[in-house]
Parts: C-alpha cells; structure tokens; sequence
C-alpha cells in the first residue's frame, strides 16, 4: 500500500469510528435514587470513565422510591442497553423486607461487577449536643419521646444499620425515611431530624466544613479522611460493621460477549485515575473482581442482614 492509500484507509478508519461513537444508541444507566446522593456520584463517575472506553454515550437516570423497587422493576423489564446500580436495599435486604417483589433479585438480573462500598458514619444535626457516642448516646436516652432518624429510604443499609443500633443499644428511635441520602442530609443540615446513619460520600463535605459532625464509623477501623472519628467498636459498640455497597448489573438475557464487554470497561473505571481520585475524595472502597465475587457477596449479605430484619420483625407490605 502506498503511502497515499494508507492515510486514506486511516482517515476511513478514524471516520468510521467516530461515526460509530455518534450514532450509537446511549446507555441508560439506572439509580434508584434521588439525583445528588452518594449513589448518584458513584454512578456518575464510572459512566463518564465507561463511556470513554466503550465509545458509547451513558445516560445517568434517576428513578427513586419504594425501597429501589420501582427502579429494580425497570431494569428487570427492560430488553436492552440498561445498566442499574443493583445495591445493598435491591439484592440484600428487600427481599426479606417486602412479601411480594416486582422483580427477582436473583433472576432477573445479571451481575457485570461490584462498584463500591460506602463506610457508614453516625452524624447528627448542629443542634445535638453532642462531640462523641457516648455523649450521643447520653443525650438520646434523656430524651422522653425518643429521637428520630432520618435514612436514604426504608430498606436502605442507612435504615437497616441504624436498626442494629436501636437493638445493640435500646435506643427509642423513630425513622424518617427520604427519597435518597440528599435530601436526608439537607434535613439533617436544617436541624428538621437529630440524626443519621448515612454514607461518607453524602456528608463528607459536610463533616469538613463543620456543618455537621460524625460521631462514629461503622466500619471495623478508622477512615483516612477522618482519622479522629473513633469506630462505634472503639466506643463501646461491639463488632458493629456496616456498609453501603453497590454493584452493577444488567438484565437477564443480555448477551454474554456484552456483559463480558461491560465488565472489562468497569474494572478499567474502577483501575482509572479520575475514578480513583473520586472514590478517595468520598472515602469511598473500590471493589473490583468478576461477576461471580458479586454474587456470592450479595447472596452473604442477604443472609446476614436477613437476620437483622427478622430480629427487628421489619415488614413494608
């Protein structure tokens, strides 16, 4: 080929390409939450890393309430060129939680790859005076009606986690359950609830600024964006670990060579630098691996939260 050809057959190729990109139908990624919460974050930031690598645009869309059932009734319906941030409340705790589901958590979907897991935080409002657990704990046993709690929704692991508070500490609790961590924290914020369990991508910004302060980590050791927050362990809570975690998934019977397509792009996200520097700045832990380390850790923690919910004797229908 001379030399003529060749940079005519390398513009064709390049053109082709970019045509590929431009006319390729866009990804509709799922979130069963309100836009500006934690999952809204992590959902954003490893669409814009996976569209790069797959030359194919991915639209983040928001569709909150029920626990993540109507968005998980979505996907499951759905034939095609869906993604959906399949979490903690979708494949762990709803089905112990509702009698009836819209959808199987098990086969009406397939796992592309675990995204990440949110260290829980006990943060209360500016008005609870209160610096440490034990002082939180103190104030909230004065209290003669009890104190409410606000979560990013019923089933949520910020629900769930503070129901394991409420049975390891004999608090008197009331939960308000929010469309999604963003608009708990703006309540949080406006002193409207005392406190909440809630995930460090939602508040983190929030404990730097002073606006709010975290008064435990529940996660077995101290965060590195917040080395002065002791763990509810070191204050007295034993072997209390809970986390927020997500995972990615896509409809059952999406062909095999896409989801092996889609896994490959999302453990390049999770190895990129953007992505990384996101997580980092969240406090967020990346979890990499295959299709099957998701559900084998979906199905543990469906079984070890089950028993929460059991004890708790939590029904949503």
């Amino acid at each position: 080929m001379n030399l003529k050809r060749f940079f005519v057959a390398a513009a064709a190729a390049l053109l082709s390409q970019f045509t590929h990109a431009q006319d390729a139908k866009p990804i509709e990624w799922v979130v069963g939450y309100a836009a500006g919460g934690g999952s809204d974050a992590v959902a954003r930031t490893i669409a814009e890393a996976m569209a790069k690598s797959l030359r194919q645009p991915i639209v983040v869309s928001n569709k909150p309430g029920a626990a993540t059932n109507i968005a998980a009734s979505y996907v499951a319906n759905a034939k095609d060129n869906v993604l959906f941030t399949a979490d903690f409340a979708t494949l762990a705790a709803n089905p112990w939680l509702f009698a009836k589901l819209p959808y199987n958590p098990e086969k009406d979907f397939v796992p592309v790859g675990m995204l990440a897991r949110f260290p829980l935080l006990v943060v209360v409002s500016p008005n609870v005076p209160a610096k440490n657990f034990s002082e939180f704990l103190a104030w909230a046993k004065a209290q003669p009606n009890g104190v409410s709690y606000g979560s990013a929704g019923v089933g949520s692991p910020h629900h769930l986690a503070a129901e394991l508070l409420r049975e390891r500490t004999g608090l008197k609790l009331q939960h308000v359950a929010y469309r999604g961590a963003a608009p708990a924290v703006a309540d949080l914020l406006g002193g409207q609830i005392p406190f909440a369990i809630i995930d460090t991508a939602s508040v983190q910004q929030y404990i730097a600024s002073g606006k709010l302060r975290a008064v435990g980590v529940a996660s077995p050791s101290r965060l590195k964006a917040l080395p002065d927050v002791p763990t509810l362990a070191e204050q007295g809570v034993k072997d209390f670990v809970a986390y927020a975690w997500q995972g990615l998934v896509v409809p059952a019977g999406t062909p095999g060579e896409t989801v092996a397509k889609l896994s490959t792009a999302l453990q390049a996200a999770l190895d990129s630098t953007p992505v990384k520097a996101r997580f980092q700045a969240l406090s967020l832990e990346a979890m990499p691996g295959t299709a099957q380390q998701m559900a084998e850790y979906a199905k543990a923690e469906r079984a070890r939260w089950g028993k929460v919910v059991q004890t708790a004797g939590i029904k949503l229908d």
